[in-house]
């Protein structure tokens, strides 16, 4: 069987583009308006199902709406190169369950007569959508010449659309897993299944610790030793100076962990992973950790499947895994981020400098292995989190950027600088709001498109 992230297309999406019965407007215009729409999401790399003739009643709709059902596409474009009766939007809304991507375009340049209304129509089905509580994205401008300043605005415009669009429905046939429960004390990342199938329509499915052990030490020789030797390719320092005993029990987590996301159909999963792991084993699973999320598996450590869930997001945003860390001190402006050591190798220094990735042991307790390596600065940062309170979700996302560290710590760390609000300020204003102590970091600028998606979704956004 294949998990959600692999039966998901992505590329196949949904183009209704309207054109009129009743003569009005200017449909030359509307024509070049759809010749240009198409040819600017196939330069995208999407496959556009339905678009091969414009639709212009119920009957067109339904028609189309067939086809683009039976290519199981990811996200519902609708182009209206011309304003178009709003009474389409329930047609369309009762074939297609997800958010709609609504695509509005300019009026043709120059004097004259007002060419299409686009613009006025898309405001027509967006306001009629936010009436009928219908999620959607709004994207206005182009296709015009790729030379033209505005191009690559509306394609990235519209490429985030289509994410978040796609997301939130992917969301709806994804599975979670679960390893235990929350580590001991940490009942702020409690999960909640019931309130994970409501908000987002994933499933979350548990499997006891003990079981998990058993499948550790039953980790078959010859997958151990083949993933032994690629941990030897890695290049990070101290590989070569540990023993192979040692690093095998790590290829037994990561061996473990593949198998049980294999067999459960896992998209993403989170692990309690101490204290009994450590105390049964005598090594940490963070090197396995670290290498599942560099190679884009979504997996959290201390049973915070809102971690891994947010993990998910991330990778269906096409954002990455993420970070998570613990936020650990700050001062007015300026955040300090840390984990014992399991974050992915893409965001910490090269491997070939001396402060790249190394093989190191926990700071409490000094067992194998944890990834010691600061994570690089010098780029933008998104910090964000996912959480539930009052029988609800939230999320958060900011941005700041990523500057030299002030002091030397184990483990994996960032320093992050924020502008506007005080760090104290944001930090009382948050807590007040339930988050908890884990956050995930991104690099680049992607709180504004989480902060939309939390919008599609229905989740509580807070800035």
């Amino acid at each position: 069987m294949q998990t959600m992230m692999e039966r998901g297309n992505t590329k196949n999406v949904g183009v209704l583009t309207f054109a009129r019965k009743r003569p009005g407007f200017d449909q030359e215009w509307s024509q070049v308006v759809r010749a240009r729409c198409l040819e600017m999401l196939s330069g995208m790399g999407y496959t556009c199902v339905g678009a091969d003739r414009p639709v212009l009643d119920d009957e067109t709709i339904h028609a189309a709406m067939d086809r683009i059902e039976a290519a199981r596409c990811a996200a519902l474009i609708v182009v209206q190169p011309s304003m178009t009766d709003g009474q389409f939007l329930l047609t369309v809304s009762q074939r297609w369950r997800g958010p709609l991507v609504l695509w509005v375009t300019p009026e043709r340049p120059g004097d004259g007569k007002v060419s299409s209304c686009s613009l006025v129509g898309g405001h027509l089905w967006a306001s009629l959508a936010t009436q009928m509580g219908l999620p959607f994205e709004f994207v206005y401008g182009g296709p015009l010449a790729s030379e033209d300043e505005s191009f690559g605005k509306v394609e990235e415009d519209l490429r985030q659309a289509i994410l978040r669009a796609s997301a939130v429905e992917r969301l709806k046939a994804a599975k979670l897993g679960l390893v235990g429960t929350h580590v001991p004390g940490f009942l702020n990342v409690g999960a909640d299944p019931s309130l994970i199938r409501k908000t987002f329509g994933a499933q979350l499915q548990q499997q006891s610790l003990v079981q998990f052990i058993d499948r550790v030490r039953g980790a078959e020789e010859a997958a151990v030793a083949a993933d032994l030797a690629e941990v030897h390719k890695l290049g990070l320092h101290g590989v070569e100076e540990a023993s192979d005993e040692h690093l095998a029990m790590n290829s037994r987590y990561m061996v473990a962990i593949q198998g049980l996301m294999q067999e459960q159909n896992l998209d993403a999963m989170a692990l309690q992973c101490w204290p009994e792991l450590g105390a049964t084993f005598d090594q940490w699973p963070y090197l396995a950790v670290t290498r599942l999320t560099s190679a884009g598996c979504p997996v959290a450590i201390e049973g915070d499947v809102d971690g891994a869930l947010t993990a998910l997001i991330g990778t269906l945003m096409q954002i990455g895994t993420g970070f998570q860390t613990d936020w650990i001190e700050h001062d007015e402006h300026a955040i300090h981020f840390w984990h014992p050591g399991m974050a992915p190798l893409g965001m910490c220094n090269p491997r070939d400098q001396a402060d790249g990735p190394s093989l190191g042991q926990h700071f409490n307790g000094g067992r194998k292995f944890v990834v010691d390596a600061p994570l690089a600065v010098g780029q933008p940062v998104t910090v964000s989190r996912l959480w539930k309170c009052d029988n609800r979700y939230h999320m958060t996302s900011f941005e700041g950027v990523g500057v030299p560290a002030r002091r030397k710590v184990t483990g994996n760390s960032l320093l992050v600088e924020l502008e506007g609000e005080t760090v104290p300020a944001r930090f009382d204003r948050l807590i007040h709001a339930g988050m908890p102590h884990h956050v995930t970091l991104h690099y680049g600028h992607h709180a504004d498109t989480l902060a939309k998606l939390s919008r599609l979704i229905g989740i509580e956004w807070h800035r």
